[in-house]
């Protein structure tokens, strides 16, 4: 009886032990990753980064220095700071870029698109040299907003962050790293706002005159 009775009590562990693990691995598959929206965002830009060869060979007429520094600027914000720190992923800024950007690439490929079949609506053109005055401000705001929020979570966590002593005689903190490139938009931000105004006024001053003639 002694035995019958181990025996029981073996084989109740072994079921209660079955249904932990069966409890953990629920837990497990219970785990998820970012969202659909997010998810489609990160794997979108990681394809429109081929926008800087498209400058570089021709196909797109911008400059591959403006456009190279906006989309890997995007790539950051996007991997390095949202992606990377989970507790910023709820913040009214990061919504804040994401609209602003939406629209500006909507905008953006419906002029390339209608500029390369050679029938370009002055609307978009319009929408294109016009609501950057409004989307600009905005998704840089969103995008400082949201480094903004990730400084104390970075700080916390030494995200990325390398302290000595190591093997290798080197330090990096992400944290000032982020501060940086805060400070970086105050010099930047400027020169291509006041860039995209003069384009601006060059490209639909040309097209009124165009229109007078006709």
């Amino acid at each position: 009886m002694a035995a019958a009775a181990a025996t029981a009590a073996t084989k109740g562990n072994g079921g209660g032990g079955g249904r932990a693990g069966a409890g953990e691995a629920s837990g497990t598959r219970k785990k998820k990753g970012p969202g659909p929206l997010a998810t489609a965002y990160l794997v979108i830009y990681n394809v429109v980064m081929t926008a800087i060869l498209h400058c570089a060979v021709g196909i797109v007429p911008s400059s591959v220095v403006l456009t190279s520094f906006q989309v890997m600027s995007r790539v950051f914000i996007i991997w390095a700071v949202t992606h990377s720190v989970k507790e910023v992923q709820s913040e009214d800024s990061v919504l804040l870029f994401v609209i602003a950007w939406t629209i500006t690439e909507i905008i953006r490929y419906s002029f390339y698109t209608f500029s390369l079949l050679n029938h370009l609506p002055y609307l978009i053109k319009w929408a294109r040299y016009t609501l950057f005055i409004v989307l600009y401000p905005m998704g840089v705001s969103g995008e400082l907003l949201t480094m903004y929020a990730a400084l104390p979570f970075v700080r916390q966590a030494g995200l990325y962050s390398i302290s000595l002593p190591n093997k290798y005689n080197f330090s990096f903190d992400y944290y000032a790293f982020l501060i940086l490139i805060m400070i970086s938009y105050i010099p930047i931000f400027p020169q291509l706002y006041f860039h995209m105004i003069h384009q601006r006024r060059k490209v639909l001053s040309h097209t009124e005159e165009h229109k007078k003639f006709e």
